[in-house]
Order: C-alpha cells, then structure tokens, then sequence
C-alpha cells in the first residue's frame, strides 16, 4: 500500500508545482493585475494546502517504501529528497506568500518581479528534481527500462547525482 501512496502523493506534489508554474508563466504574460493577484491567492490558499503535504508524504512514503531496498537509484532518490523539500520550504513557500502579499496590494514593482523569477527558478528546479526521482521510481519498478547506448545498444552507464 505505501508504494501505491508513494506514487499517488509524487504524482500530486508534481502535478501541483507544474500547475502553479504554468499558469505563473501564463498570466504574467497575458494576464491583468487583477488575474495575478487572483492566481497569487489561489496559489496560497488552496494550493500550499495541497502541495506542503503532498511533498512531506511523498518523502514519508518514499523513505517507508524504500527501507527494505537498496542501490544507486534508491541512493540517488533520497539524496534529492531533502533539497526538494528544503528548496519548497525555505523558497517557494515564501515566495508564494510574499507574491500573494504584494499582489494584494497592488504592488508590482521590479522586487515582486525578482521574487517571482527566484520562485519560478526554484520551481523549475524542482521539477528537474522530482522528474529524476520519478524517472529513478519507475526504472526502481521496472516500469522505465535504463537508457541504451546509441552505438552499442548496450545499456547507458551514466551517474546519477
């Protein structure tokens, strides 16, 4: 059952910061102020009420999943782990609140625009991120065959951060 959850939880944490940061993208190009600070709302209340646990699941669920494995993909997992949580913790959840904040008030100066470049920064981060721990998830079920070496057909040995 904790696999199960482990993968539902991953798929919603992902899902989730691919929705705030493409509509980030989306409305600061097209939108009005008004539809930025509507997003900016939306983005705080509900939607860090849907990814903070989503992601703390997701390592929960991950570390009880993985405790009777081993190996350089599950290695290579759990070493990201604590940077996408502390990367969602200590730069995205406060960059949220600060944007909702400013938003709210109209203030859209060059300081909300450098908050917002550090917040989709550190989003597409990890995205990168979680992508590497889904790809390593479903290569770990044997879901995702390793990649093959164009010359040899062999499989790639590559190293994983």
């Amino acid at each position: 059952m904790s696999r199960i959850a482990h993968r539902i939880f991953a798929l919603l944490a992902t899902a989730t910061i691919a929705l705030f940061f493409g509509a980030t993208v989306l409305v600061e190009l097209s939108g009005s102020a008004q539809a930025v600070a509507e997003l900016k709302r939306l983005v705080v209340f509900p939607g860090l009420w849907v990814l903070v646990p989503a992601v703390a699941a997701t390592g929960g669920s991950g570390f009880a999943a993985g405790r009777s494995r081993s190996g350089r993909l599950l290695t290579a997992k759990q070493r990201r782990m604590p940077w996408i949580a502390l990367n969602g913790l200590l730069v995205l959840v406060p960059c949220a609140i600060v944007l909702q904040r400013w938003s709210a008030a109209g203030r859209f100066d060059s300081g909300f625009y450098l908050v917002q470049a550090i917040e989709l920064l550190a989003g597409a981060t990890n995205l990168v991120l979680m992508g590497l721990n889904i790809r390593d998830g479903l290569r770990m079920s044997g879901r995702l065959r390793p990649a093959r070496s164009p010359q040899s057909g062999e499989p790639a040995t590559r190293r994983h951060p």
